[in-house]
């Protein structure tokens, strides 16, 4: 998109719009035109930006985004503290959740190793989890069906096994290269039905 044209407050906008995923140069462009005709709708959005950059932040608990610490998860007496579910990203605690399912707790990596993209453990949110395995008897590695997913999950049973925990993965009701996020709650269900030892 030739920006020379535009105002630089409006490349502005295409261009942070763009860093956006799954936002190519013309959607960023349709994007900001919206809001430049739609003011009151630019206003909401920047409202429910701010809002939520100042009152989100991750549990430190289990590094799901949270309003409270501990998150209402990790505070829960309902959750069978016995179980504890690893999922790469908070948007997959929800997918989880959905599903009626699963009633533990959750641990909330952050992302999955990858060395192309220089993401190592020390990148990832490991620090806590082995301080929350006491009592623990399964660690479900719920973590997409991905090379570096798989990864991720053989790394950490490797670590976890020797404390006598059983360690299982969700099965493989989903595709290869799929995300949580985008599997129906049928699917998930199934998935963590199948769950297998590592």
């Amino acid at each position: 998109m030739d920006f020379m044209y535009y105002p630089q407050p409006l490349s502005d906008l295409i261009i942070a719009f763009s860093r956006l995923p799954g936002i190519g140069p013309k959607t960023a462009g349709r994007l900001a035109f919206y809001l430049l005709e739609h003011s009151q709708d630019a206003e909401e959005l920047a409202t429910a930006i701010k809002a939520a950059l100042a009152n989100i932040k991750q549990c430190s608990v289990c590094g799901n985004y949270t309003e409270t610490d501990p998150c209402k998860i990790c505070s829960s007496e309902r959750r069978d503290k016995s179980v504890l579910c690893i999922v790469e990203q908070p948007r997959d605690v929800v997918s989880l959740e959905k599903t009626g399912e699963y009633k533990g707790l959750y641990h909330v990596l952050h992302g999955v190793l990858s060395p192309m993209e220089g993401v190592g453990p020390d990148q990832l949110n490991l620090s806590g989890l082995f301080q929350r395995l006491e009592g623990v008897k399964e660690v479900i590695m719920a973590i997409n069906p991905s090379v570096e997913g798989e990864a991720t999950a053989l790394y950490i049973a490797k670590l976890i096994k020797p404390a006598g925990i059983k360690v299982t993965r969700i099965a493989h009701g989903l595709p290869v290269g799929g995300d949580l996020e985008y599997a129906d709650e049928v699917t998930i269900a199934r998935a963590l039905e199948g769950r297998r030892q590592l």
